[in-house]
This record gives structure tokens, sequence and C-alpha cells, in this order.
């Protein structure tokens, strides 16, 4: 197919219409084969019988009459089984005076009315055909029987010989119609996997090509639903972005005005301080809404990233952090067993300042918050540990939640701090967990990076 050519359209109902029909009269032509095979060999069986009989019978028209009237079997039937097994008498007057071994000694039927024609008779509690024909003169009648058994008898082996044939394509149709329905029926599981294989954040449509007409009605209205999610979503995103950068200048200004009049009335610096604290964490909101509305749209494929040498990058994280951590007397220690690492080192510094101001701010006084580098089963990981109180482990699958806190802690957040860092994390291919910090204590947050 030359490039940029749509793939044909086809339909699932003609496919599946002629991979049953055909496969069904294939099965079918070999079933007939098998069948004529079969009933060929039982009829030739049951022919070369008749041609037995008719030769005893032809003996028994040779016999004289007057000669002793059973007739004995021929050496060359001696011993064998017959599938016809016909007996026979010849009538004289209502007397046998011809008839075979298991003839019985008196008519199959006495006084027939007619030349010759048949009749359904019962002899010691078991069902007989028998065929009655006269002579022209009326001087003698020959009676031939069957029993309905033998017949039965044939019926039962021709069903016997069958049987495993019959089921051998029975499975054979089954293997073939499940074969032949699981390929017309792969468009159907493809267009499954390219939906469930989208991220939370490829809205991108679903491609039409090649799909079958009963399925591009449906594709159809998936790709609108998504389009229209899109939409709705990148408006959200540029209503939070305009809103938060729209906040940053008053809150700024705010600040400012607040710090102003703290100088100018000493004896109120207290309430004042309180105020300016509020307008700190209403302006790290802000600042979060904004890191959350440049993240959500990004894709892992499109990052820039670098190689970063992680000790000089860990130590300027810790200076920047110096002033907090020495106000509340919590030690920082840096463990790199890492050179570098190939990160986005812009976002890379957001996450791991956001670990770092949460750890400070939750630890109490005389706490150590460790971060360390280390390379771990096929990962390189980037882990903040301390020796605070730690998370409940049953919260702790919630942290990265947008606006959640932990209650009782005591101090106060924008709920969005975790929440960016498994962003950024998502943005590297690299997954966030928690756990355990320090000697078992505290909490510990865990960035695993894949080695290549």
């Amino acid at each position: 197919m030359p490039p940029g050519a749509k793939a044909p359209s086809h339909s699932l109902r003609l496919r599946l219409l002629w991979t049953i029909v055909g496969t069904s009269a294939l099965l079918w032509l070999a079933s007939l084969t098998i069948m004529v095979f079969i009933a060929w060999n039982e009829t030739n069986d049951v022919f070369d019988d008749a041609l037995k009989e008719s030769s005893n019978l032809i003996v028994a028209a040779t016999t004289d009459f007057n000669e002793r009237g059973l007739l004995q079997q021929t050496e060359a039937a001696a011993g064998e089984p017959h599938k016809v097994d016909i007996q026979y008498q010849i009538v004289i007057d209502g007397r046998v005076i011809q008839r075979t071994a298991r003839a019985p000694a008196t008519p199959f039927v006495a006084g027939f009315e007619h030349r010759k024609g048949f009749r359904n008779i019962d002899i010691d509690g078991k069902r007989w055909r028998i065929y009655v024909v006269r002579s022209k003169d009326a001087h003698f009648e020959v009676q031939v029987g069957q029993k309905f058994k033998k017949r039965l008898d044939i019926l039962e082996e021709l069903a016997e010989n069958l049987a495993l044939p019959v089921l051998l394509l029975l499975a054979v149709l089954t293997a073939l119609s499940w074969h032949c329905v699981s390929r017309v029926m792969k468009p159907i599981n493809n267009t499954a996997h390219a939906i469930a294989t989208k991220s939370r954040d490829d809205l991108t449509p679903v491609s039409l090509d090649g799909q079958p007409r009963e399925l591009r009605p449906i594709v159809g209205a998936l790709n609108g639903v998504l389009l229209r999610l899109q939409n709705a979503l990148q408006a959200e995103r540029r209503f939070t972005a305009d809103a938060a950068h729209e906040l940053r200048t008053p809150l700024a200004a705010l600040r400012m005005h607040v710090q102003l009049l703290q100088r100018q009335h000493s004896d109120l610096s207290a309430p004042f301080q309180k105020l300016r604290d509020d307008i700190d964490r209403s302006t790290a909101l802000v600042e979060n809404l904004l890191a959350l509305a440049r993240l959500d749209p990004a894709s892992p494929d499109k990052l820039e990233r670098q190689q970063v040498v992680l000790q000089p990058f860990l130590q300027e994280l810790r200076r920047t952090h110096a002033a907090i951590a020495r106000q509340r007397r919590i030690n920082v220690n840096i463990d790199t067993q890492l050179e570098q690492l190939q990160m986005n080192p812009e976002m890379m510094h957001i996450a791991l300042r956001n670990l770092l101001d949460n750890a400070l701010r939750y630890c109490p006084p005389h706490s150590t918050v460790k971060i360390a580098c280390s390379a771990t089963s096929g990962l390189l990981r980037i882990a903040v540990c301390d020796d605070g109180p730690g998370v409940d482990a049953r919260q702790r699958n919630r942290l990265s939640e947008r606006f959640f806190r932990v209650l009782g802690s005591g101090e106060q957040g924008s709920g969005l701090g975790l929440s960016i860092v498994r962003r950024i994390a998502e943005l590297h291919g690299a997954r966030l967990s928690f756990g355990s910090g320090l000697d078992g204590k505290g909490l510990g947050v865990f960035l695993d990076f894949p080695s290549v």
C-alpha cells in the first residue's frame, strides 16, 4: 500500500458470513466423501452377502423336491457370519418340503392369497419380514424371510463406523470456526487494544483506517467524545493558568503592603505576620496551580532531557533550603552513589524542592532528612527520607492525590505538592512510591527511574 493511502474498509458481516459458509461447505464435502466411502464398503459387504445367499438359493432350486427337506449349509458358507441372513422355505400344499437350517418347519405365511407380496410376522417374539412368490402353475411357492434385527444390525454397524469420523469432523469444524472467527474479529480486538492502551493524557482520535464498516460509527462517536473532552480540558487548563497568572501580581503587591504596614505598626507585628503567612500560602497555591497547568498538557516524548551531575545539583537544592532547615533545627544530608542522571533539570528541581519542603515542614526539630541516590534492582532511585512522624500506611496511597492533606499534622499546605511530583515522575517515565523513612521511622518518598 503506498504511503498515505487509506486502508480499504470491509464488512465484518460479510467476512463472517463467507467464513461460516466456506467452512461449512468444506466440512460438508469432507463428511460426504467419508460417508460415501463408508457406505460403499457397507453396501459391498451387504451385496456380497446377498450373492452368497443367492448361491444357496440356486443350490436349493436344483435339489429334487422328493429329497429330504432340510438344506445343509455349503462348505464355503459354513461358519461365516451373515449380514443379510436370509432364510427360505419351499412350500407345496401347505407343507414345507425344503428349508434352510434356521427357517421354521412350518410355513412363514399360511394361506397367502396373492401370487406374490410382502408380509410382516412374529415368530417366537421376533419380528420377521417375509416375501412370498408362487409359481405360475401354483404348484409350489417360495417364502423368503429375514429378521428385522439383521437390518438394524447393519444400521448399527454403519452408525459405529460413522461415529468417529463425524466426531473428528465436528472437532475440525469447531477448531476452524474458532480460528476463522478469531481472524474476523481481530479488527475489534485491535480497536479495543488501541483504546485500552491510551494514557489518561492521550486524547488523540482513534484511527479509522482499516476499520470495518460496522465499527466506523462507534469509533467516530468515540472520537467525537475525545475531541469534546480535549476541548473541555484545554479550556479548564487555560482558565487555571490565566487565573493563577492574574493572581500572582495582586498577591505580590498585597504582601508588600502588609510588610510595609508591619514596619509602620510594630505593635501589630503578630497579626500582620499571620497575614503575611496566609498570603505566602496563597502565593504557593497559585504557583502550584501554574506548575500543574504547565505540566498537564506535556508529554514524555517531547520532554527535553540532559545528563545532570547529581552532586552539585543536590548541593544547590540543599543550599536554597538551608535557612528554613536552620530555623527548624533539622539536619539535611546528601548521599549520592550515582554520578549523573538523565532528566529535565528544571522539572526535577521543582519535584525535589516540593519533597524537601514537605519534609522540613512536617518534621519536628532535631530531625534528619536524607536525600539519597542509588542504583537498585535495575532502577536508578532518588529517595527523600526523614525520621519524622511519618504517614499512616493506609493513607500513603492517597498522598499524590490533588488537594489531599493528612489531617492532624498541624501544618497547612495546598495539597498539590506531591501531585506535581507524581506528574513530573510520569513525564520522566519514573515511578513514585511511598514507604518508611530512616530507620523504619518517618516517611520515605522514592522516585525510581529506568536504568536505560
